[in-house]
């Protein structure tokens, strides 16, 4: 009230003393004040808490939301054509392919498996007794270079007499790496699948000849190979959909693997693990990722193939944690699962499940079980190395 007359104007009775007094500088520091003089101390002490909390959040677990968030930003691969696979080993070839709606042969067609290595000598090992019966020739192209441009010794050389039955078939191949630290691990293994294309030729690979394009850890079944060499009119290129498991067959995943596939052979054929066609044939054999005998296999691995950016932090490396991991059957980089809808994502949360079945496995994995126990149901313990 002034001379009468009542003044709305609002006052700032904390800060009335500094604001708006004393040259700019003064001010400038006056406004500061009076905006934190506007809150208590619990405000305040809960911002300068939260704030530092969801940056060291988003730094821990900023991979996570991500791939939670997919559906979001992305949309899912356009399904498969799926052909039913048909087999029984009572049942004739011809009965099979007629199945299948094809025709057959009067003489199988031969078939090339070409393969990267990296260290996987016990998964090849089973990979290549149980395609044994059916390739005419094997090829193997090692580098001294991993994916990522380290150094790697040679290790299938350094094995080569465990693989003595396969040798009159074998076309094995050296490749110096390039050792381009920092780049793209993608790039090096591009260049590398070029130099597969080359050695093929050099096993003499032919026109309509049966080529196999997996990963060593992606092994089509045996029969599947069969069928496929013996059926005519089959497709082009179709790829082969896996069973998929991760550190041994007590863990099955999913039946999503799709990216080993068959290609007839043409000129103009070029090695490559991304898809190459929409025709997906059902059950053909098994994916077992990160399937290894000794933990410092899956360190090496770890830091040496393409997604070797999964390993955040330093201790997703430590021993004792992975065999931990194995024996829970979780992700050993602390990912979600990398699906594109909300749905299946939830339902992949956690440990993969145990599966106590060892039917329908490579025959070679159960003939030599002793051997290979480490990769059957209720063996989760792994070797130092």
């Amino acid at each position: 009230m002034s001379d009468g007359y009542y003044s709305s104007k609002k006052t700032d009775d904390i800060c009335e003393d500094v604001c708006g007094q004393g040259p700019r500088a003064a001010l400038n520091m006056s406004r500061l004040r009076c905006i934190f003089n506007g809150f208590d101390l619990k405000t305040s002490i809960f911002i300068l808490v939260l704030i530092p909390t969801c940056v060291f959040g988003i730094y821990l677990h900023g991979q996570k939301i991500s791939y939670f968030l997919r559906p979001l930003w992305e949309s899912p691969p356009r399904p498969f054509h799926e052909i039913p696979h048909y087999y029984h080993e009572n049942m004739s070839m011809e009965s099979l392919c007629r199945l299948h709606g094809w025709g057959i042969r009067e003489s199988p067609r031969r078939v090339y498996d070409a393969v990267l290595f990296s260290n996987e000598v016990d998964i090849l090992t089973i990979r290549w007794n149980e395609l044994y019966p059916y390739v005419t020739q094997f090829v193997l192209l090692e580098s001294n270079s991993t994916f990522t441009g380290l150094p790697k010794p040679l290790i299938f050389s350094g094995n080569r007499d465990k693989f003595k039955f396969i040798e009159p078939r074998l076309t094995y191949g050296m490749l110096g790496g390039r050792f381009h630290r920092g780049e793209n691990p993608f790039v090096e293994e591009a260049y590398q699948r070029v130099a597969l294309d080359q050695l093929l030729r050099i096993a003499g690979i032919e026109e309509d000849d049966l080529l196999i394009m997996s990963d060593v850890d992606e092994i089509p079944s045996a029969h599947t190979i069969n069928l496929l060499r013996w059926c005519d009119d089959i497709p082009p290129v179709l790829h082969l959909q896996l069973k998929n498991y991760l550190y041994s067959f007590e863990f099955f995943l999913d039946n999503k693997s799709w990216r080993a596939s068959v290609h007839r052979y043409k000129s103009k054929t070029k090695y490559a693990h991304y898809r190459q066609t929409d025709i997906l044939l059902s059950d053909a054999g098994w994916h077992c990722s990160f399937c290894f005998r000794r933990i410092s296999e899956f360190i090496f691995k770890m830091k040496a193939y393409s997604h070797y950016d999964r390993v955040r932090f330093s201790h997703y490396l430590d021993p004792k944690r992975i065999q931990e991991v194995i024996c829970k059957g979780a992700d050993l980089f602390d990912m979600l699962p990398e699906e594109y809808t909300f749905k299946d994502i939830i339902g992949k949360l956690g440990p993969i499940p145990r599966s106590y079945s060892g039917v329908h496995l490579p025959a070679f994995l159960l003939n030599n079980a002793d051997s290979y126990r480490y990769l059957l149901p209720g063996n989760c313990r792994r070797e130092s190395g």
